[in-house]
């Protein structure tokens, strides 16, 4: 057990041993001050009531510490003007007892006290010792040794206070490092829910179509069955690898089975479009302004966008053609993707969440609705470079 543990677990044997060590300062020093010229041979031991009641006050100065000042410093007050020299060792009371009041009431009320015991002192010092001490002894002891306690409480108050300070600072960053990782995991888990969601919703819905329309050609048309297998089978197998390259990014950096195969992005449109003309959807693709590179993150988004919007067209319409518009301006590239009103072209699900999503965290804006004409408009901007 350290020194300070001992001192808190038991601070009443701590004050006793600071009185008795006070006791005794005082009365050696008192029975030689006695005897010096000019003191009319005060006897010693008529320090003693005063230390003694000076001293014995500081077991209470945690309670009480205004009224422990006040009976240290008229203790002090009384030796000085009986014509004892004020020392440091006379004053040690009066130290501790406004140490303690430095520490808990800081400010304006320990400059008041401490001004009223500098004073009381030091005019009962200067009274009391006309005859035999220099008055700069009388006066200056009391305003510098009484000054010390006061500026020690508020420099232990100011490394305590940073020290404070310093500890809700870590608390505060600790807890804000843990509400940011969790931040951190739950955008993750969405960024993996919507290409999860992209992924398995088109193909799906893609398959699906396709397959519909074998089993009708395969009643009408047998001969153009075989393509429609083949468009079917295609499709299946990108659904896959798409799959397998999502789930890969859940690896960890450097396994073997991290994916390889490049994001997908517009120059993957040809790609997307006739695996929906094999499905039966006929999509109509329109560049206007000069087509320019994306970011990896827009080009991404952009593609999704796209693919989400023709996939709910597939799944909620019996529409039989849809639009894709893509302009070009100098910082912001609009996309439109418009089908005739056949159907319910919301539909039901996360497929417009997850692209006001995507165009949001592009740094971009997304709309969606019916217009007057009688078409469902799915339109996004996104900016060329993040």
């Amino acid at each position: 057990m350290t020194i300070n543990q001992y001192a808190k677990n038991h601070p009443r044997v701590l004050d006793g041993a600071l009185v008795a060590l006070l006791l005794l300062a005082i009365s050696g020093p008192a029975a030689l001050n006695s005897n010096l010229p000019g003191t009319d041979n005060l006897g010693w031991w008529s320090a003693i009531p005063l230390a003694v009641a000076g001293s014995l006050a500081l077991l209470w100065r945690r309670r009480h510490p205004r009224a422990v000042v006040v009976v240290a410093a008229l203790s002090a007050a009384v030796a000085g003007g009986i014509g004892f020299l004020v020392t440091p060792v006379l004053l040690g009371p009066v130290m501790v007892a406004l140490y303690e009041l430095a520490v808990q009431v800081p400010g304006r009320t320990t400059r008041r006290y401490y001004l009223g015991a500098t004073t009381s002192i030091a005019a009962a010092g200067l009274y009391g010792g006309l005859g035999g001490y220099p008055w700069p002894l009388q006066l200056l002891d009391p305003v510098l040794f009484l000054l010390l306690p006061v500026a020690l409480a508020e420099s232990t108050r100011l490394r305590h206070d940073h020290l404070a300070a310093t500890r809700t600072r870590a608390e505060y960053a600790e807890r804000t490092r843990e509400t940011e990782a969790r931040h951190r995991v739950a955008e993750e888990r969405i960024r993996f829910a919507r290409e999860l969601h992209d992924v398995v919703a088109h193909h799906l819905a893609l398959a699906n179509a396709q397959a519909g329309t074998a089993a009708y050609l395969a009643r009408t048309r047998p001969d153009q069955v075989e393509r429609i297998l083949s468009d079917l089978t295609g499709t299946t197998s990108a659904a896959l690898r798409e799959l397998k390259a999502t789930v890969g990014l859940l690896r960890q950096p450097g396994e073997d089975s991290s994916p390889t195969e490049p994001t997908p992005g517009l120059g993957q449109l040809a790609e997307l479009t006739a695996g929906f003309t094999s499905a039966g959807l006929g999509v109509e693709v329109t560049v206007e302004g000069a087509a320019r590179p994306l970011s990896p993150g827009v080009d991404l988004t952009a593609f999704r966008i796209v693919q989400e919007a023709l996939t709910n067209v597939t799944k909620h319409t019996s529409a039989p053609t849809a639009s894709v518009r893509l302009s070009y301006g100098d910082d912001r590239l609009t996309i439109t993707v418009t089908n005739p009103m056949s159907g319910s072209p919301l539909g039901e699900g996360f497929g417009l969440v997850g692209m006001r999503e995507r165009a949001q965290s592009a740094g971009g804006r997304f709309e969606a609705g019916p217009r007057p004409e009688g078409a469902f408009t799915v339109t996004t901007e996104l900016p060329i470079r993040p």
